[in-house]
């Protein structure tokens, strides 16, 4: 058995319950195809006692420091009691000498505006960074030296991720997840936690989103209807002609509830359906292209290195390391 990948998530005084509990829940759903885990995570506070939660509860732990130094992976979710960080005060000494001990090129997350420590820290100068929308004019005054980008869901800046509110520490779990062992454990992580198994980093973060009355059409079942169609060429009329709009209130309509504009949706989707396949199969890039519609080998790695900045089958050799490489085309029919 493989040995497991350790993860401490550090409890703050002040810290909040849903954001501390989610990453045991979501990485305590990723197994094995035959059910082992992949991970053990472990809730420790920076002196090994009791903290209080933004709920009013008591959090025991059973573990301290020691913890957040033998961890692979750290994630310190966000606390309301540390106001002070934004003025510029520093980090409690106690929480300074923990995150002091932790290793070196050790995986350090933050979850919504537990990013304010790791700037306090100075872990995030000069780094690409994101907190919750709402507090980003407070962080960016406090912390000039890192490169916020308050609109997007999280950030990848190598060793450090950050992420913004609560769903979006979701979605960074389970980037995780899918970057250690592939989408196919990702999903059923996901599939576990009743949660979609995939929203982009760079997704917007913050939409503002009227919610549609109750007589008005919506884009569900058109959604639904192009996901069973990915491989065909679909058109923005032919969306439009299934949900009985014209072009402009599809798209306008389309845009108000996803976030996004019709084809970037069906971009999204599409690379979802390419990654599964190249993770999953030995199917010439050729034939991965075409059943996940992009028609063209050509056309799926200027997607590819678009959105993720790499190659279908530098993509392959990451998750399916004695796959074969060949990119040749079979016939489409095959």
């Amino acid at each position: 058995m493989s040995v497991l990948h350790r993860v401490a998530v550090l409890a703050l005084e002040g810290v909040a319950p849903f954001e501390l509990g989610m990453p045991s829940r979501v990485f305590g759903n990723a197994l094995t195809a035959d059910g082992d885990a992949l991970y053990e995570v472990t809730v420790c506070t920076a002196d090994g006692l009791p903290v209080t939660s933004d709920a009013g509860f008591t959090i025991g732990v059973t573990a301290g420091p020691e913890a957040l130094a033998a961890a692979d992976t750290v994630i310190i979710p966000p606390t309301h009691a540390m106001p002070g960080l934004l003025r510029g005060e520093p980090l409690p000494p106690a929480l300074a000498d923990a995150l002091a001990a932790v290793r070196p090129g050790t995986r350090t997350v933050s979850i919504c505006t537990g990013s304010e420590v790791l700037a306090a820290a100075g872990l995030l100068d000069g780094r690409r960074a994101t907190t919750h929308w709402v507090h980003a004019p407070e962080f960016r005054r406090a912390f000039p030296r890192v490169l916020l980008d308050e609109d997007v869901l999280f950030v990848d800046d190598g060793t450090l991720l950050t992420s913004a509110g609560v769903a979006a520490g979701i979605d960074l779990c389970l980037y995780l997840i899918r970057a250690d062992h592939g989408t196919a454990v990702a999903n059923r992580a996901a599939r576990l936690c009743v949660v979609p198994p995939w929203r982009d980093g760079g997704q917007a973060q913050y939409i503002d989103r009227p919610v549609p009355e109750p007589t008005v059409a919506t884009t569900t079942a058109t959604r639904a209807w192009a996901l069973e169609r990915l491989a065909e060429p679909v058109t923005l009329a032919e969306l439009a002609a299934h949900a009985r709009m014209s072009l402009r209130t599809f798209t306008r309509r389309f845009r108000d509830e996803v976030g996004m504009t019709p084809v970037q949706w069906l971009t999204v989707q599409r690379l979802e359906v390419a990654r599964q396949l190249l993770e999953s199969s030995d199917l010439p890039v050729d034939l991965v292209a075409h059943r996940s519609g992009f028609g063209s080998g050509n056309s799926l790695r200027q997607h590819m290195r678009t959105a993720l900045g790499i190659s279908p089958i530098a993509y392959r050799r990451t998750f399916r390391p004695g796959s074969p490489v060949s990119g040749s085309a079979v016939p489409v029919g095959a």
